[in-house]
């Protein structure tokens, strides 16, 4: 092994790197690609105890292991990262000296507005190709039809097929990092042919979600095809990099596609979204002990992103999943941002969102706690869409006057009371996460000794 590794602490991520068989009895094991949680340092510090995710234990080389870590935030991750938008001829020109055969961009055309061009270095000097759109599909020289421009790069890439070379070295726009490097550099990156997809759960609007299977377990899977769209569901997995938390859905890892698919793999919720779960159920089946667990698993999850500076900003019942063995872990990270940045507010869920959030587009984990109330008054109605009988347009005016919904049937006092401190007007008197959970446990407790 070349030079000593700094010891990596107990209960930290790795990734195989290559298999390992195994020499002695206390050795742990593992397949390239598998998930292994480091136990303790040994004597040795070429050696760590750890488990993999059945818990087995054992003794693992730390040369054959990459430490998984949380993709950096403020890495601007792109799929196209040789993508330089609006320059000139001159600027591509001066992007791509010194001169080195194969070095290539893609910009926008200046002088065909919505067409594209592939700048090439080539023995010196600079070829610009057009590349134009036509019937829906981009080509250079139409023969070759492309869906997208990255599934036109990785044409080239492979043939020069007409062009005065293939394109060898990207040159990338300033500030960008190849998303599938920082993948694999941070240890996210799963490989896709061991990922078996076995039938659609679910439709969004930007694409389907699968179940799968990888490696023997069952996944979640996002497929992201329409190359835009994936480039905004980057910043959606890279958030989710370095999130953990039990009533979080985790992040198992990222497929980045060479033809501009990306594929976000997480843990499976076999029970699916919290509103259906309460709709699906009802009064019979859900106790009051359920409808208070769900909540408090919530507001664990929340407390979490509190305590790391995140803002969910889209928390309802429909984001939350349900597992297996009845945890509700929250999801759908696509609006999640660290805390105090604002946002277009064209797509906003009116009835979760806070007035303050409405108004001036500020979000922070005070609008949070607002939906949060909302979330409650979802759990205990058991999936009724909030503000009944009020219509849409006129849910902000009496909000914004101190309209409060009333408490759901059967919905006890001291959780109702809870609903309402979270939709104080003024974002400065809301609870935080951390006290809401303090009460609900105290309900809880109240509830268990009575």
């Amino acid at each position: 092994m070349s030079g000593m590794q700094t010891a990596w602490p107990s209960g930290t991520e790795c990734v195989a790197k290559y298999n390992f068989l195994g020499e002695a009895e206390q050795d742990l094991p593992f397949s390239k690609g598998d998930v292994l949680t480091i136990i303790e340092v040994t004597k040795d510090p070429n050696w760590y105890k750890a488990k993999n995710n059945g818990g087995r234990e054992g003794i693992i080389p730390a040369n054959y292991v990459q430490k998984r870590e949380g993709v950096k935030s403020g890495s601007k991750l792109s799929l196209m990262p040789w993508f330089h938008g609006k320059i000139t001829r001159e600027q591509a020109e001066r992007l791509l000296y010194p001169p080195e055969t194969g070095l290539y961009l893609v910009r926008e055309s200046t002088n065909y507005p919505g067409d594209y061009t592939l700048c090439v270095s080539c023995e010196g000097k600079v070829e610009h190709y057009r590349i134009i759109y036509h019937n829906g599909k981009l080509t250079i020289d139409e023969e070759e039809f492309f869906d997208n421009l990255m599934q036109l790069v990785e044409h080239y890439t492979k043939d020069a097929d007409g062009l005065c070379t293939r394109l060898i070295k990207p040159k990338l726009m300033e500030g960008t990092v190849a998303a599938q490097d920082e993948f694999s550099r941070s240890g996210w990156a799963l490989n896709l042919k061991e990922l078996r997809f076995l039938q659609s759960i679910g439709k969004g609007e930007f694409g389907d979600v699968m179940l799968g299977d990888y490696r023997g377990n069952k996944v979640a899977v996002k497929c992201i095809k329409n190359d835009a769209t994936a480039q905004a569901f980057l910043a959606e997995a890279s958030v989710m990099t370095q999130l953990r938390h039990n009533n979080l859905v985790q992040l198992l890892g990222v497929i980045v596609e060479e033809k501009g698919g990306l594929f976000i793999v997480t843990e499976y919720m076999a029970k699916g979204s919290l509103v259906d779960y309460l709709r699906s159920r009802g009064r019979s089946v859900l106790t009051a002990d359920c409808l208070l667990q769900f909540s408090l698993n919530v507001c664990e999850a929340m407390e979490y992103l509190e305590a790391n500076n995140f803002v969910h900003r889209d928390l309802a019942a429909r984001n939350v999943l349900v597992s297996d063995d009845n945890v509700a872990k929250v999801s759908d990270f696509g609006l999640t941002k660290e805390a105090s940045s604002t946002q277009d507010t064209g797509k906003l869920p009116v009835k979760w969102t806070s007035p303050e959030a409405l108004r001036e587009k500020k979000f922070s984990t005070k609008s949070d706690v607002w939906s949060y109330g909302i979330l409650l008054w979802e759990i205990y109605s058991f999936g009724r869409v909030p503000y009944p009988r009020i219509p849409l347009k006129d849910v902000v005016p009496r909000v914004e006057k101190g309209y409060k919904m009333d408490a759901p049937d059967g919905c006890p006092p001291a959780v109702y009371d809870v609903m309402k401190q979270c939709w104080t007007l003024d974002p400065v008197a809301r609870p935080s996460f951390r006290i809401l959970r303090e009460k609900l446990q105290h309900i809880r407790a109240k509830e268990l000794y009575r």
